[in-house]
């Protein structure tokens, strides 16, 4: 599952965008430098979230939308379109 997909299917489970959960994130305090295991806690609880969808969204709370490169452009199941993932919901995704 690509990076990319993790994130669509965060929105699928939650009702919320990458960039919503962000915001409500932040609002909890949670940002740069925030170790996951907080996290990955709030997201469980309030959003019944498990771990591997969790840390994609740990990794857009504390590293921002920027992924490797390393995937990009492959051909396996983790290859995704862009080293930039897409936090305003998948309809809107002009890669997706």
């Amino acid at each position: 599952m690509s990076f990319q997909a993790y994130l669509d299917a965060v929105e699928t489970k939650t009702g919320l965008t990458p960039r919503q959960l962000v915001e409500k994130a932040t609002e909890q305090g949670f940002g740069p430098g925030t170790k996951a295991g907080p996290i990955l806690e709030w997201l469980k609880n309030d959003y019944q979230l498990g771990r591997g969808h969790g840390m994609a969204i740990v990794h857009v709370i504390t590293k921002g939308p920027s992924i490797s490169a390393k995937h990009v452009g492959t051909t396996g199941a983790h290859s995704d379109a862009s080293d930039t993932l897409w936090l305003d919901g998948a309809a809107s995704n002009p890669l997706g």
